[in-house]
């Protein structure tokens, strides 16, 4: 297996191409599921406040006795803390038994309440303390994270946004390249391949290279330029997802999987959830 791929963000720091997401994973799931995971060789663990796992998160980390600059930790500051971004780290840090983040993340731009540009600046705070080494968000649309550089000056260095075949937002991928902002998937396998993994384009590859149509999908991902967090508490898929790294797509192949986007999106809204 070749070496897993580096992404290098705005600000100088680097993170890991391809991580573990833990949604929808208890507290007890998550920690079988880490070990498991750095076992193959993930280094990446994306959570978040709401996930309601940290505590989970925070135990396999420790147990895993890894050195703490060989990990990548990414959580997320909720909805209903956007007015305590600080509180709320510090939070999410007692849980998580760090002394600090990799990154930090806005869950949701939640534009009705329009609190998202002081939280903004609370983060960029928590930046300059040293409790986050790099500030993002997720689920924002080009006119929330146009209003945060021009309010702030500071740009976030990723934008998590729901992206998989059949909802591909290309055009926020290409606003978030144009701004040097990293664009990273979330939902990558549209909720378990619903309505993915039986495309014929994706049928085909996966005979083509022997491997599965999860692979295919999340090395469409990588080869796409973005970071892409599949999600799993099953130990066979968390090995079978990270062995994609001794094949690549063509051009042809990933011109092919593009004609696949119908915009449809499986998750919420971000112009109204929250609000």
């Amino acid at each position: 297996m070749t070496n897993p791929t580096v992404i290098k963000l705005q600000d100088g720091n680097v993170m890991p191409q391809l991580g573990l997401g833990v949604w929808q994973a208890s507290n007890e799931e998550v920690v079988s599921a880490i070990h498991k995971a750095l076992e193959v060789g993930y280094r990446s663990i994306d959570t978040a406040a709401a996930y309601k796992n940290e505590d989970g998160v925070g135990k396999a980390l420790a147990d895993a006795a890894l050195p703490r600059d060989e990990l990548f930790i990414t959580t997320k500051l909720w909805n209903d803390d956007q007015q305590r971004p600080h509180q709320a780290l510090q939070d999410s840090l007692e849980k998580l038994q760090l002394d600090y983040v990799d990154l930090y993340l806005m869950h949701w731009p939640v534009p009705g309440k329009n609190h998202y540009v002081e939280a903004w600046k609370g983060m960029i705070e928590l930046q300059k303390q040293g409790l986050a080494k790099s500030i993002g968000v997720c689920n924002f649309q080009v006119n929330h994270l146009q209003r945060l550089i021009d309010e702030t000056g500071v740009t976030p260095v990723i934008n998590q946004i729901e992206l998989h075949p059949l909802m591909q937002q290309r055009q926020l991928h290409a606003w978030n390249a144009t701004h040097k902002i990293q664009t990273e998937s979330w939902s990558p396998l549209a909720q378990g391949g619903a309505g993915v993994f039986d495309q014929q384009v994706i049928r085909k590859l996966a005979e083509k290279y022997a491997k599965t149509p999860a692979q295919i999908v999340i090395r469409w991902h990588l080869d796409s330029g973005l970071v892409v967090i599949p999600k799993s508490v099953t130990a066979s898929r968390i090995a079978e997802n990270f062995a994609v790294w001794d094949f690549r797509l063509d051009k042809e192949e990933l011109g092919e999987i593009a004609k696949l986007d119908q915009g449809k999106r499986l998750g919420p809204d971000p112009d109204t959830f929250g609000s």
